[in-house]
């Protein structure tokens, strides 16, 4: 057995604070890189977007080893695990996110133009997504990998102040290599879309560094390349146990999400629009929730490694009471002033009232998507992943999906019926884990 520090102990402000900051400065910049590239050309913004859904998937293909990687480490470390055995976990991540990425990079180069090819695109966008797609989807690829991989190593060792520190500073010199870019500073030339994958692809490689230089300082992270290729065949078991069911449901909620949308496009461009702006708007209000429910699976980790199943039982409804307040102080206070919000992002009045609708409706959308980021985070901390994953997929399809088409389809309530079906997903599914929660069966899926 080694001595960790009691990070058990760590205040839940200390992991959620960074984490929360971290969230909001990820969706600013998102919003701003849009707004940078709409203003060099709309084909490009149609072009990126295209592919940006392919550079998800890519995304939720590492996810499966970052999170599995995460939620192992952290009952690991909870229950005081020796240093081999912690780098193990570190290792075995990190020879699947090289052989994964390895793979992902050739694919994406030598296979874009045919994936391009499936689509009835006009000659410049159908380029600019070629350009954008290879160099950061590809080229990029492996250094995007083990950001992902490495900021999740940070974070279950307790350090989240350290991966929001290096997060903003990837976000910044991606938005500087943006300008520099489209706008030509400097007397620089424009590189239009081939130079903002190359600003993104460059930040990656900076957070890649910045990670390393991180972990090697940190005596109590144990990740070193040192007997890499001796680690135990169960260690690459148990992390993608846990990584493949979760990453599941992040491709179903996705998927769904794609699904919802193309419904929503049948009531037109205005009900399209209405829906962007408020989602839009309601990332910057659960990206507390988001943090917080990131806090509680790491914490729940710690606390059921380290055999204090009662104090987390007791201590993650208390997350949960946190998140929803804030969750739902947030919402009210952009409803008090939705008027001048809604105004930043159109004039349309059609559109200006429906978006104004749509987050009276969020309340009843966030008062359950807390429940689920707070409960859903616990049990997966607990080593309870397959519960929640299964039943979101079922919820996701059957209460989401269906409700949405029956109440904004088939009864006509149209958008409002959508968010009805999307806030009794969001509900329903939040109380089933509350109940999971308090049954107290997630106690038989420890890791350790």
């Amino acid at each position: 057995m080694i001595q960790n520090k009691n990070r058990a102990a760590l205040p839940m402000l200390q992991l959620t604070f960074p984490i929360a900051v971290e969230q909001f400065f990820r969706i600013l910049v998102s919003s701003v890189d849009t707004m940078m590239l709409s203003s060099y050309s709309n084909d490009a913004v149609a072009a990126v977007g295209l592919v940006s859904q392919y550079s998800f998937f890519i995304t939720l293909v590492f996810s499966v080893i970052s999170t599995g990687c995460s939620i192992v480490l952290a009952q690991h470390i909870g229950a005081a695990k020796t240093k081999q055995e912690l780098n193990h976990i570190a290792q075995a991540s990190a020879i699947m996110v090289f052989l994964l990425s390895i793979v992902l990079t050739f694919l994406v180069i030598f296979g874009t133009e045919a994936l391009l090819n499936c689509y009835e695109l006009e000659d410049s966008v159908r380029k600019y997504a070629w350009q954008y797609f290879v160099i950061f989807g590809g080229i990029s690829c492996f250094f995007n990998a083990f950001s992902l991989l490495q900021g999740s190593i940070l974070r279950s060792y307790g350090y989240t102040s350290e991966a929001m520190i290096v997060s903003i500073i990837a976000n910044i010199v991606n938005v500087v290599g943006n300008a520099l870019s489209l706008y030509g500073w400097f007397g620089l030339p424009v590189l239009g879309v081939p130079g903002v994958a190359g600003a993104s692809g460059f930040a990656m490689v900076v957070s890649f560094i910045l990670f390393l230089i991180i972990i090697r300082k940190k005596q109590d992270v144990y990740f070193s390349f040192r007997g890499i290729f001796k680690v135990p065949a169960e260690t690459y078991k148990l992390v993608l146990k846990v990584g493949v069911p979760t990453a599941g449901e992040s491709l179903s909620y996705n998927i769904s999400q794609i699904v919802i949308m193309a419904m929503i496009s049948t009531l037109g461009t205005f009900a399209m629009s209405a829906q962007v702006y408020t989602m839009t708007i309601l990332r910057f209000v659960f990206s507390a929730a988001i943090a917080i429910g990131s806090a509680s699976q790491i914490k729940t980790g710690y606390y059921v490694g380290a055999k204090q199943n009662d104090i987390a039982y007791k201590k993650v409804f208390i997350y949960q009471l946190v998140a929803t307040s804030c969750s739902m102080v947030l919402i009210i206070l952009v409803n008090l002033i939705k008027k001048p919000v809604v105004s930043i992002f159109t004039d349309i009045p059609e559109i200006h009232s429906l978006v104004c609708t749509l987050l009276i409706y969020s309340v009843y959308v966030e008062f359950g998507r807390t429940l689920n980021l707070v409960y859903v985070g616990a049990l997966k901390g607990a080593g309870d992943v397959r519960f929640p994953v299964f039943y979101g997929i079922f919820s996701n399809w059957c209460i989401m999906v269906l409700g949405s088409y029956l109440l904004g389809i088939k009864f006509g309530l149209g958008l409002v019926g959508f968010w009805l079906g999307i806030g009794t997903d969001e509900t329903t599914r939040g109380i089933v884990m509350l109940l999971r929660w308090k049954s107290k069966r997630w106690q038989k899926h420890a890791l350790v």
